[in-house]
């Protein structure tokens, strides 16, 4: 059991934060249902917090095909309305249809590179970047998050600026912005492709 000492202190403010934390955040995804339901996260938190947005995972999960890019860019007007009533839900209309159209989106990214892992991690040539630089100065965007940022407002997505981007990048893992004294930051470096980026 590793001490508060040797954790990211943004975690430590309650057991689901914590455990996002220690099994999730700047673990390499390769699975292209994973990759739609953190790119679905994170377009929902625009505004809110992300602690919401795990509180309601499981919410997001039943509205919105348990992640299924495919089934949901096939919903119609009928779905947003049962979505906008399902207790617990976050009623923004304009959020649950950028969903359904990132959805299409991502089909289609998927379908022009193989897989939308594809895509995603050749912004990176396949590995975890890190950057020393950040564990002086907290960081919200970057270069990479506007050129990934750019990129899919580009093929259409909605709710993808370099802020909610570069969050997404640290979720997924081409980010590790671990603090250097947390275990995690160790054990990615090792058990990931990593390359450190002076800027």
């Amino acid at each position: 059991m590793e001490t508060e000492r040797g954790k990211c202190k943004w975690c430590l403010s309650d057991e689901l934060s914590e455990k996002y934390h220690d099994e999730e955040w700047g673990v390499a995804v390769h699975d292209d249902q994973r990759h739609f339901e953190f790119l679905l996260m994170e377009s929902m938190s625009c505004g809110l917090s992300w602690q919401m947005m795990l509180k309601r995972r499981d919410i997001f999960s039943t509205c919105f095909a348990q992640f299924d890019a495919a089934k949901v860019a096939l919903f119609t007007e009928k779905d947003v309305e049962h979505i906008l009533q399902t207790e617990g839900m976050i009623r923004s209309r304009r959020k649950i249809e950028s969903i359904i159209n990132n959805a299409r989106c991502f089909m289609q990214v998927a379908q022009e590179f193989g897989t939308f892992d594809t895509y995603i991690w050749k912004f990176t040539n396949g590995q975890t970047w890190v950057y020393p630089s950040h564990q002086e100065e907290w960081c919200t965007h970057n270069e990479l998050s506007d050129m990934v940022a750019k990129d899919l407002k580009k093929r259409g997505f909605k709710y993808v600026g370099s802020v909610i981007i570069y969050s997404h990048l640290q979720s997924i893992g081409l980010i590790n912005d671990h603090a250097k004294d947390c275990y995690r930051y160790h054990q990615l470096i090792k058990s990931q492709p990593t390359k450190i980026r002076l800027a």
